[in-house]
């Protein structure tokens, strides 16, 4: 009887433990790669491949996902009912940080985005920044639009698209962006004062761009260009 107790006992510690998810930081996350850290962001490309789940892990950070395909996932946010989300390509949503979860591929496609952690989120709160001069507004361009989505912890988030030969009329940039690529694209930077340069950039990319420039952006491929932009003050 004694033996038998003992196995009971172990069996359900197995059972108790395997139900209680060790939790991880992100960065220890397996389906989580770090592509780019600085003192404002904290990028990670996030792939999961069909029918599979990342560990339990934490989120201390608000930050910005930006769906690369289409995919459905289950959210599993510790201490709340699960959640299935059916996501397009170029969904772009903000989360506030402070818990933890574990993310479900629930389609026969690989889930894939980029997760934006914004590192000055606490600062923000405590201090709010400046506002921008427009928070929320479609623009339509020649050869395209410009949507701004939103803006969390004073960060301008915007959905820009553009055919070929499309263009963003001259604009001043005061503080740094992040872009986020949806597309493969060739975009030519007009930058007052500098010669004109051309980049080529692949979906699913993220960029830093410094600020305190003024230039004219035009999509000079031979297909449309989609990609997110980050601003900050």
């Amino acid at each position: 009887m004694k033996l038998r107790s003992a196995l009971l006992l172990i069996i359900s510690c197995a059972v108790l433990l395997s139900a209680q998810a060790p939790e991880v930081e992100i960065t220890a996350e397996p389906h989580h790669h770090l592509a780019l850290q600085n003192p404002f962001v904290r990028v990670f490309k996030v792939e999961l491949a069909p029918q599979a789940a990342t560990l339990m892990h934490r989120h201390r950070h608000d930050y910005v996902f930006v769906t690369l395909g289409p995919s459905e996932v289950e959210n599993d946010v510790q201490g709340k009912p699960s959640a299935a989300l059916k996501l397009k390509d170029g969904d772009t949503y903000f989360l506030p940080g402070g818990f933890t979860h574990i993310a479900k591929n629930l389609s026969g496609q690989p889930f894939r985005n980029v997760t934006i952690e914004f590192m000055q989120d606490e600062k923000a709160r405590k201090s709010p920044p400046p506002k921008w001069d427009e928070e929320r507004g479609m623009h339509i361009l020649e050869g395209g639009t410009q949507d701004i989505l939103f803006v969390k912890d004073g960060v301008r988030v915007t959905d820009i698209q553009l055919q070929p030969g499309g263009s963003i009329p001259r604009h001043h940039h005061a503080g740094p962006h992040l872009v986020v690529s949806l597309t493969d694209y060739e975009l030519r930077s007009d930058v007052v004062g500098k010669r004109g340069k051309t980049m080529q950039q692949k979906a699913g990319d993220a960029s830093w761009v410094p600020g305190g420039f003024t230039h004219v952006l035009t999509n000079s491929g031979k297909q449309a260009a989609r990609f997110i932009t980050l601003e900050f003050h």
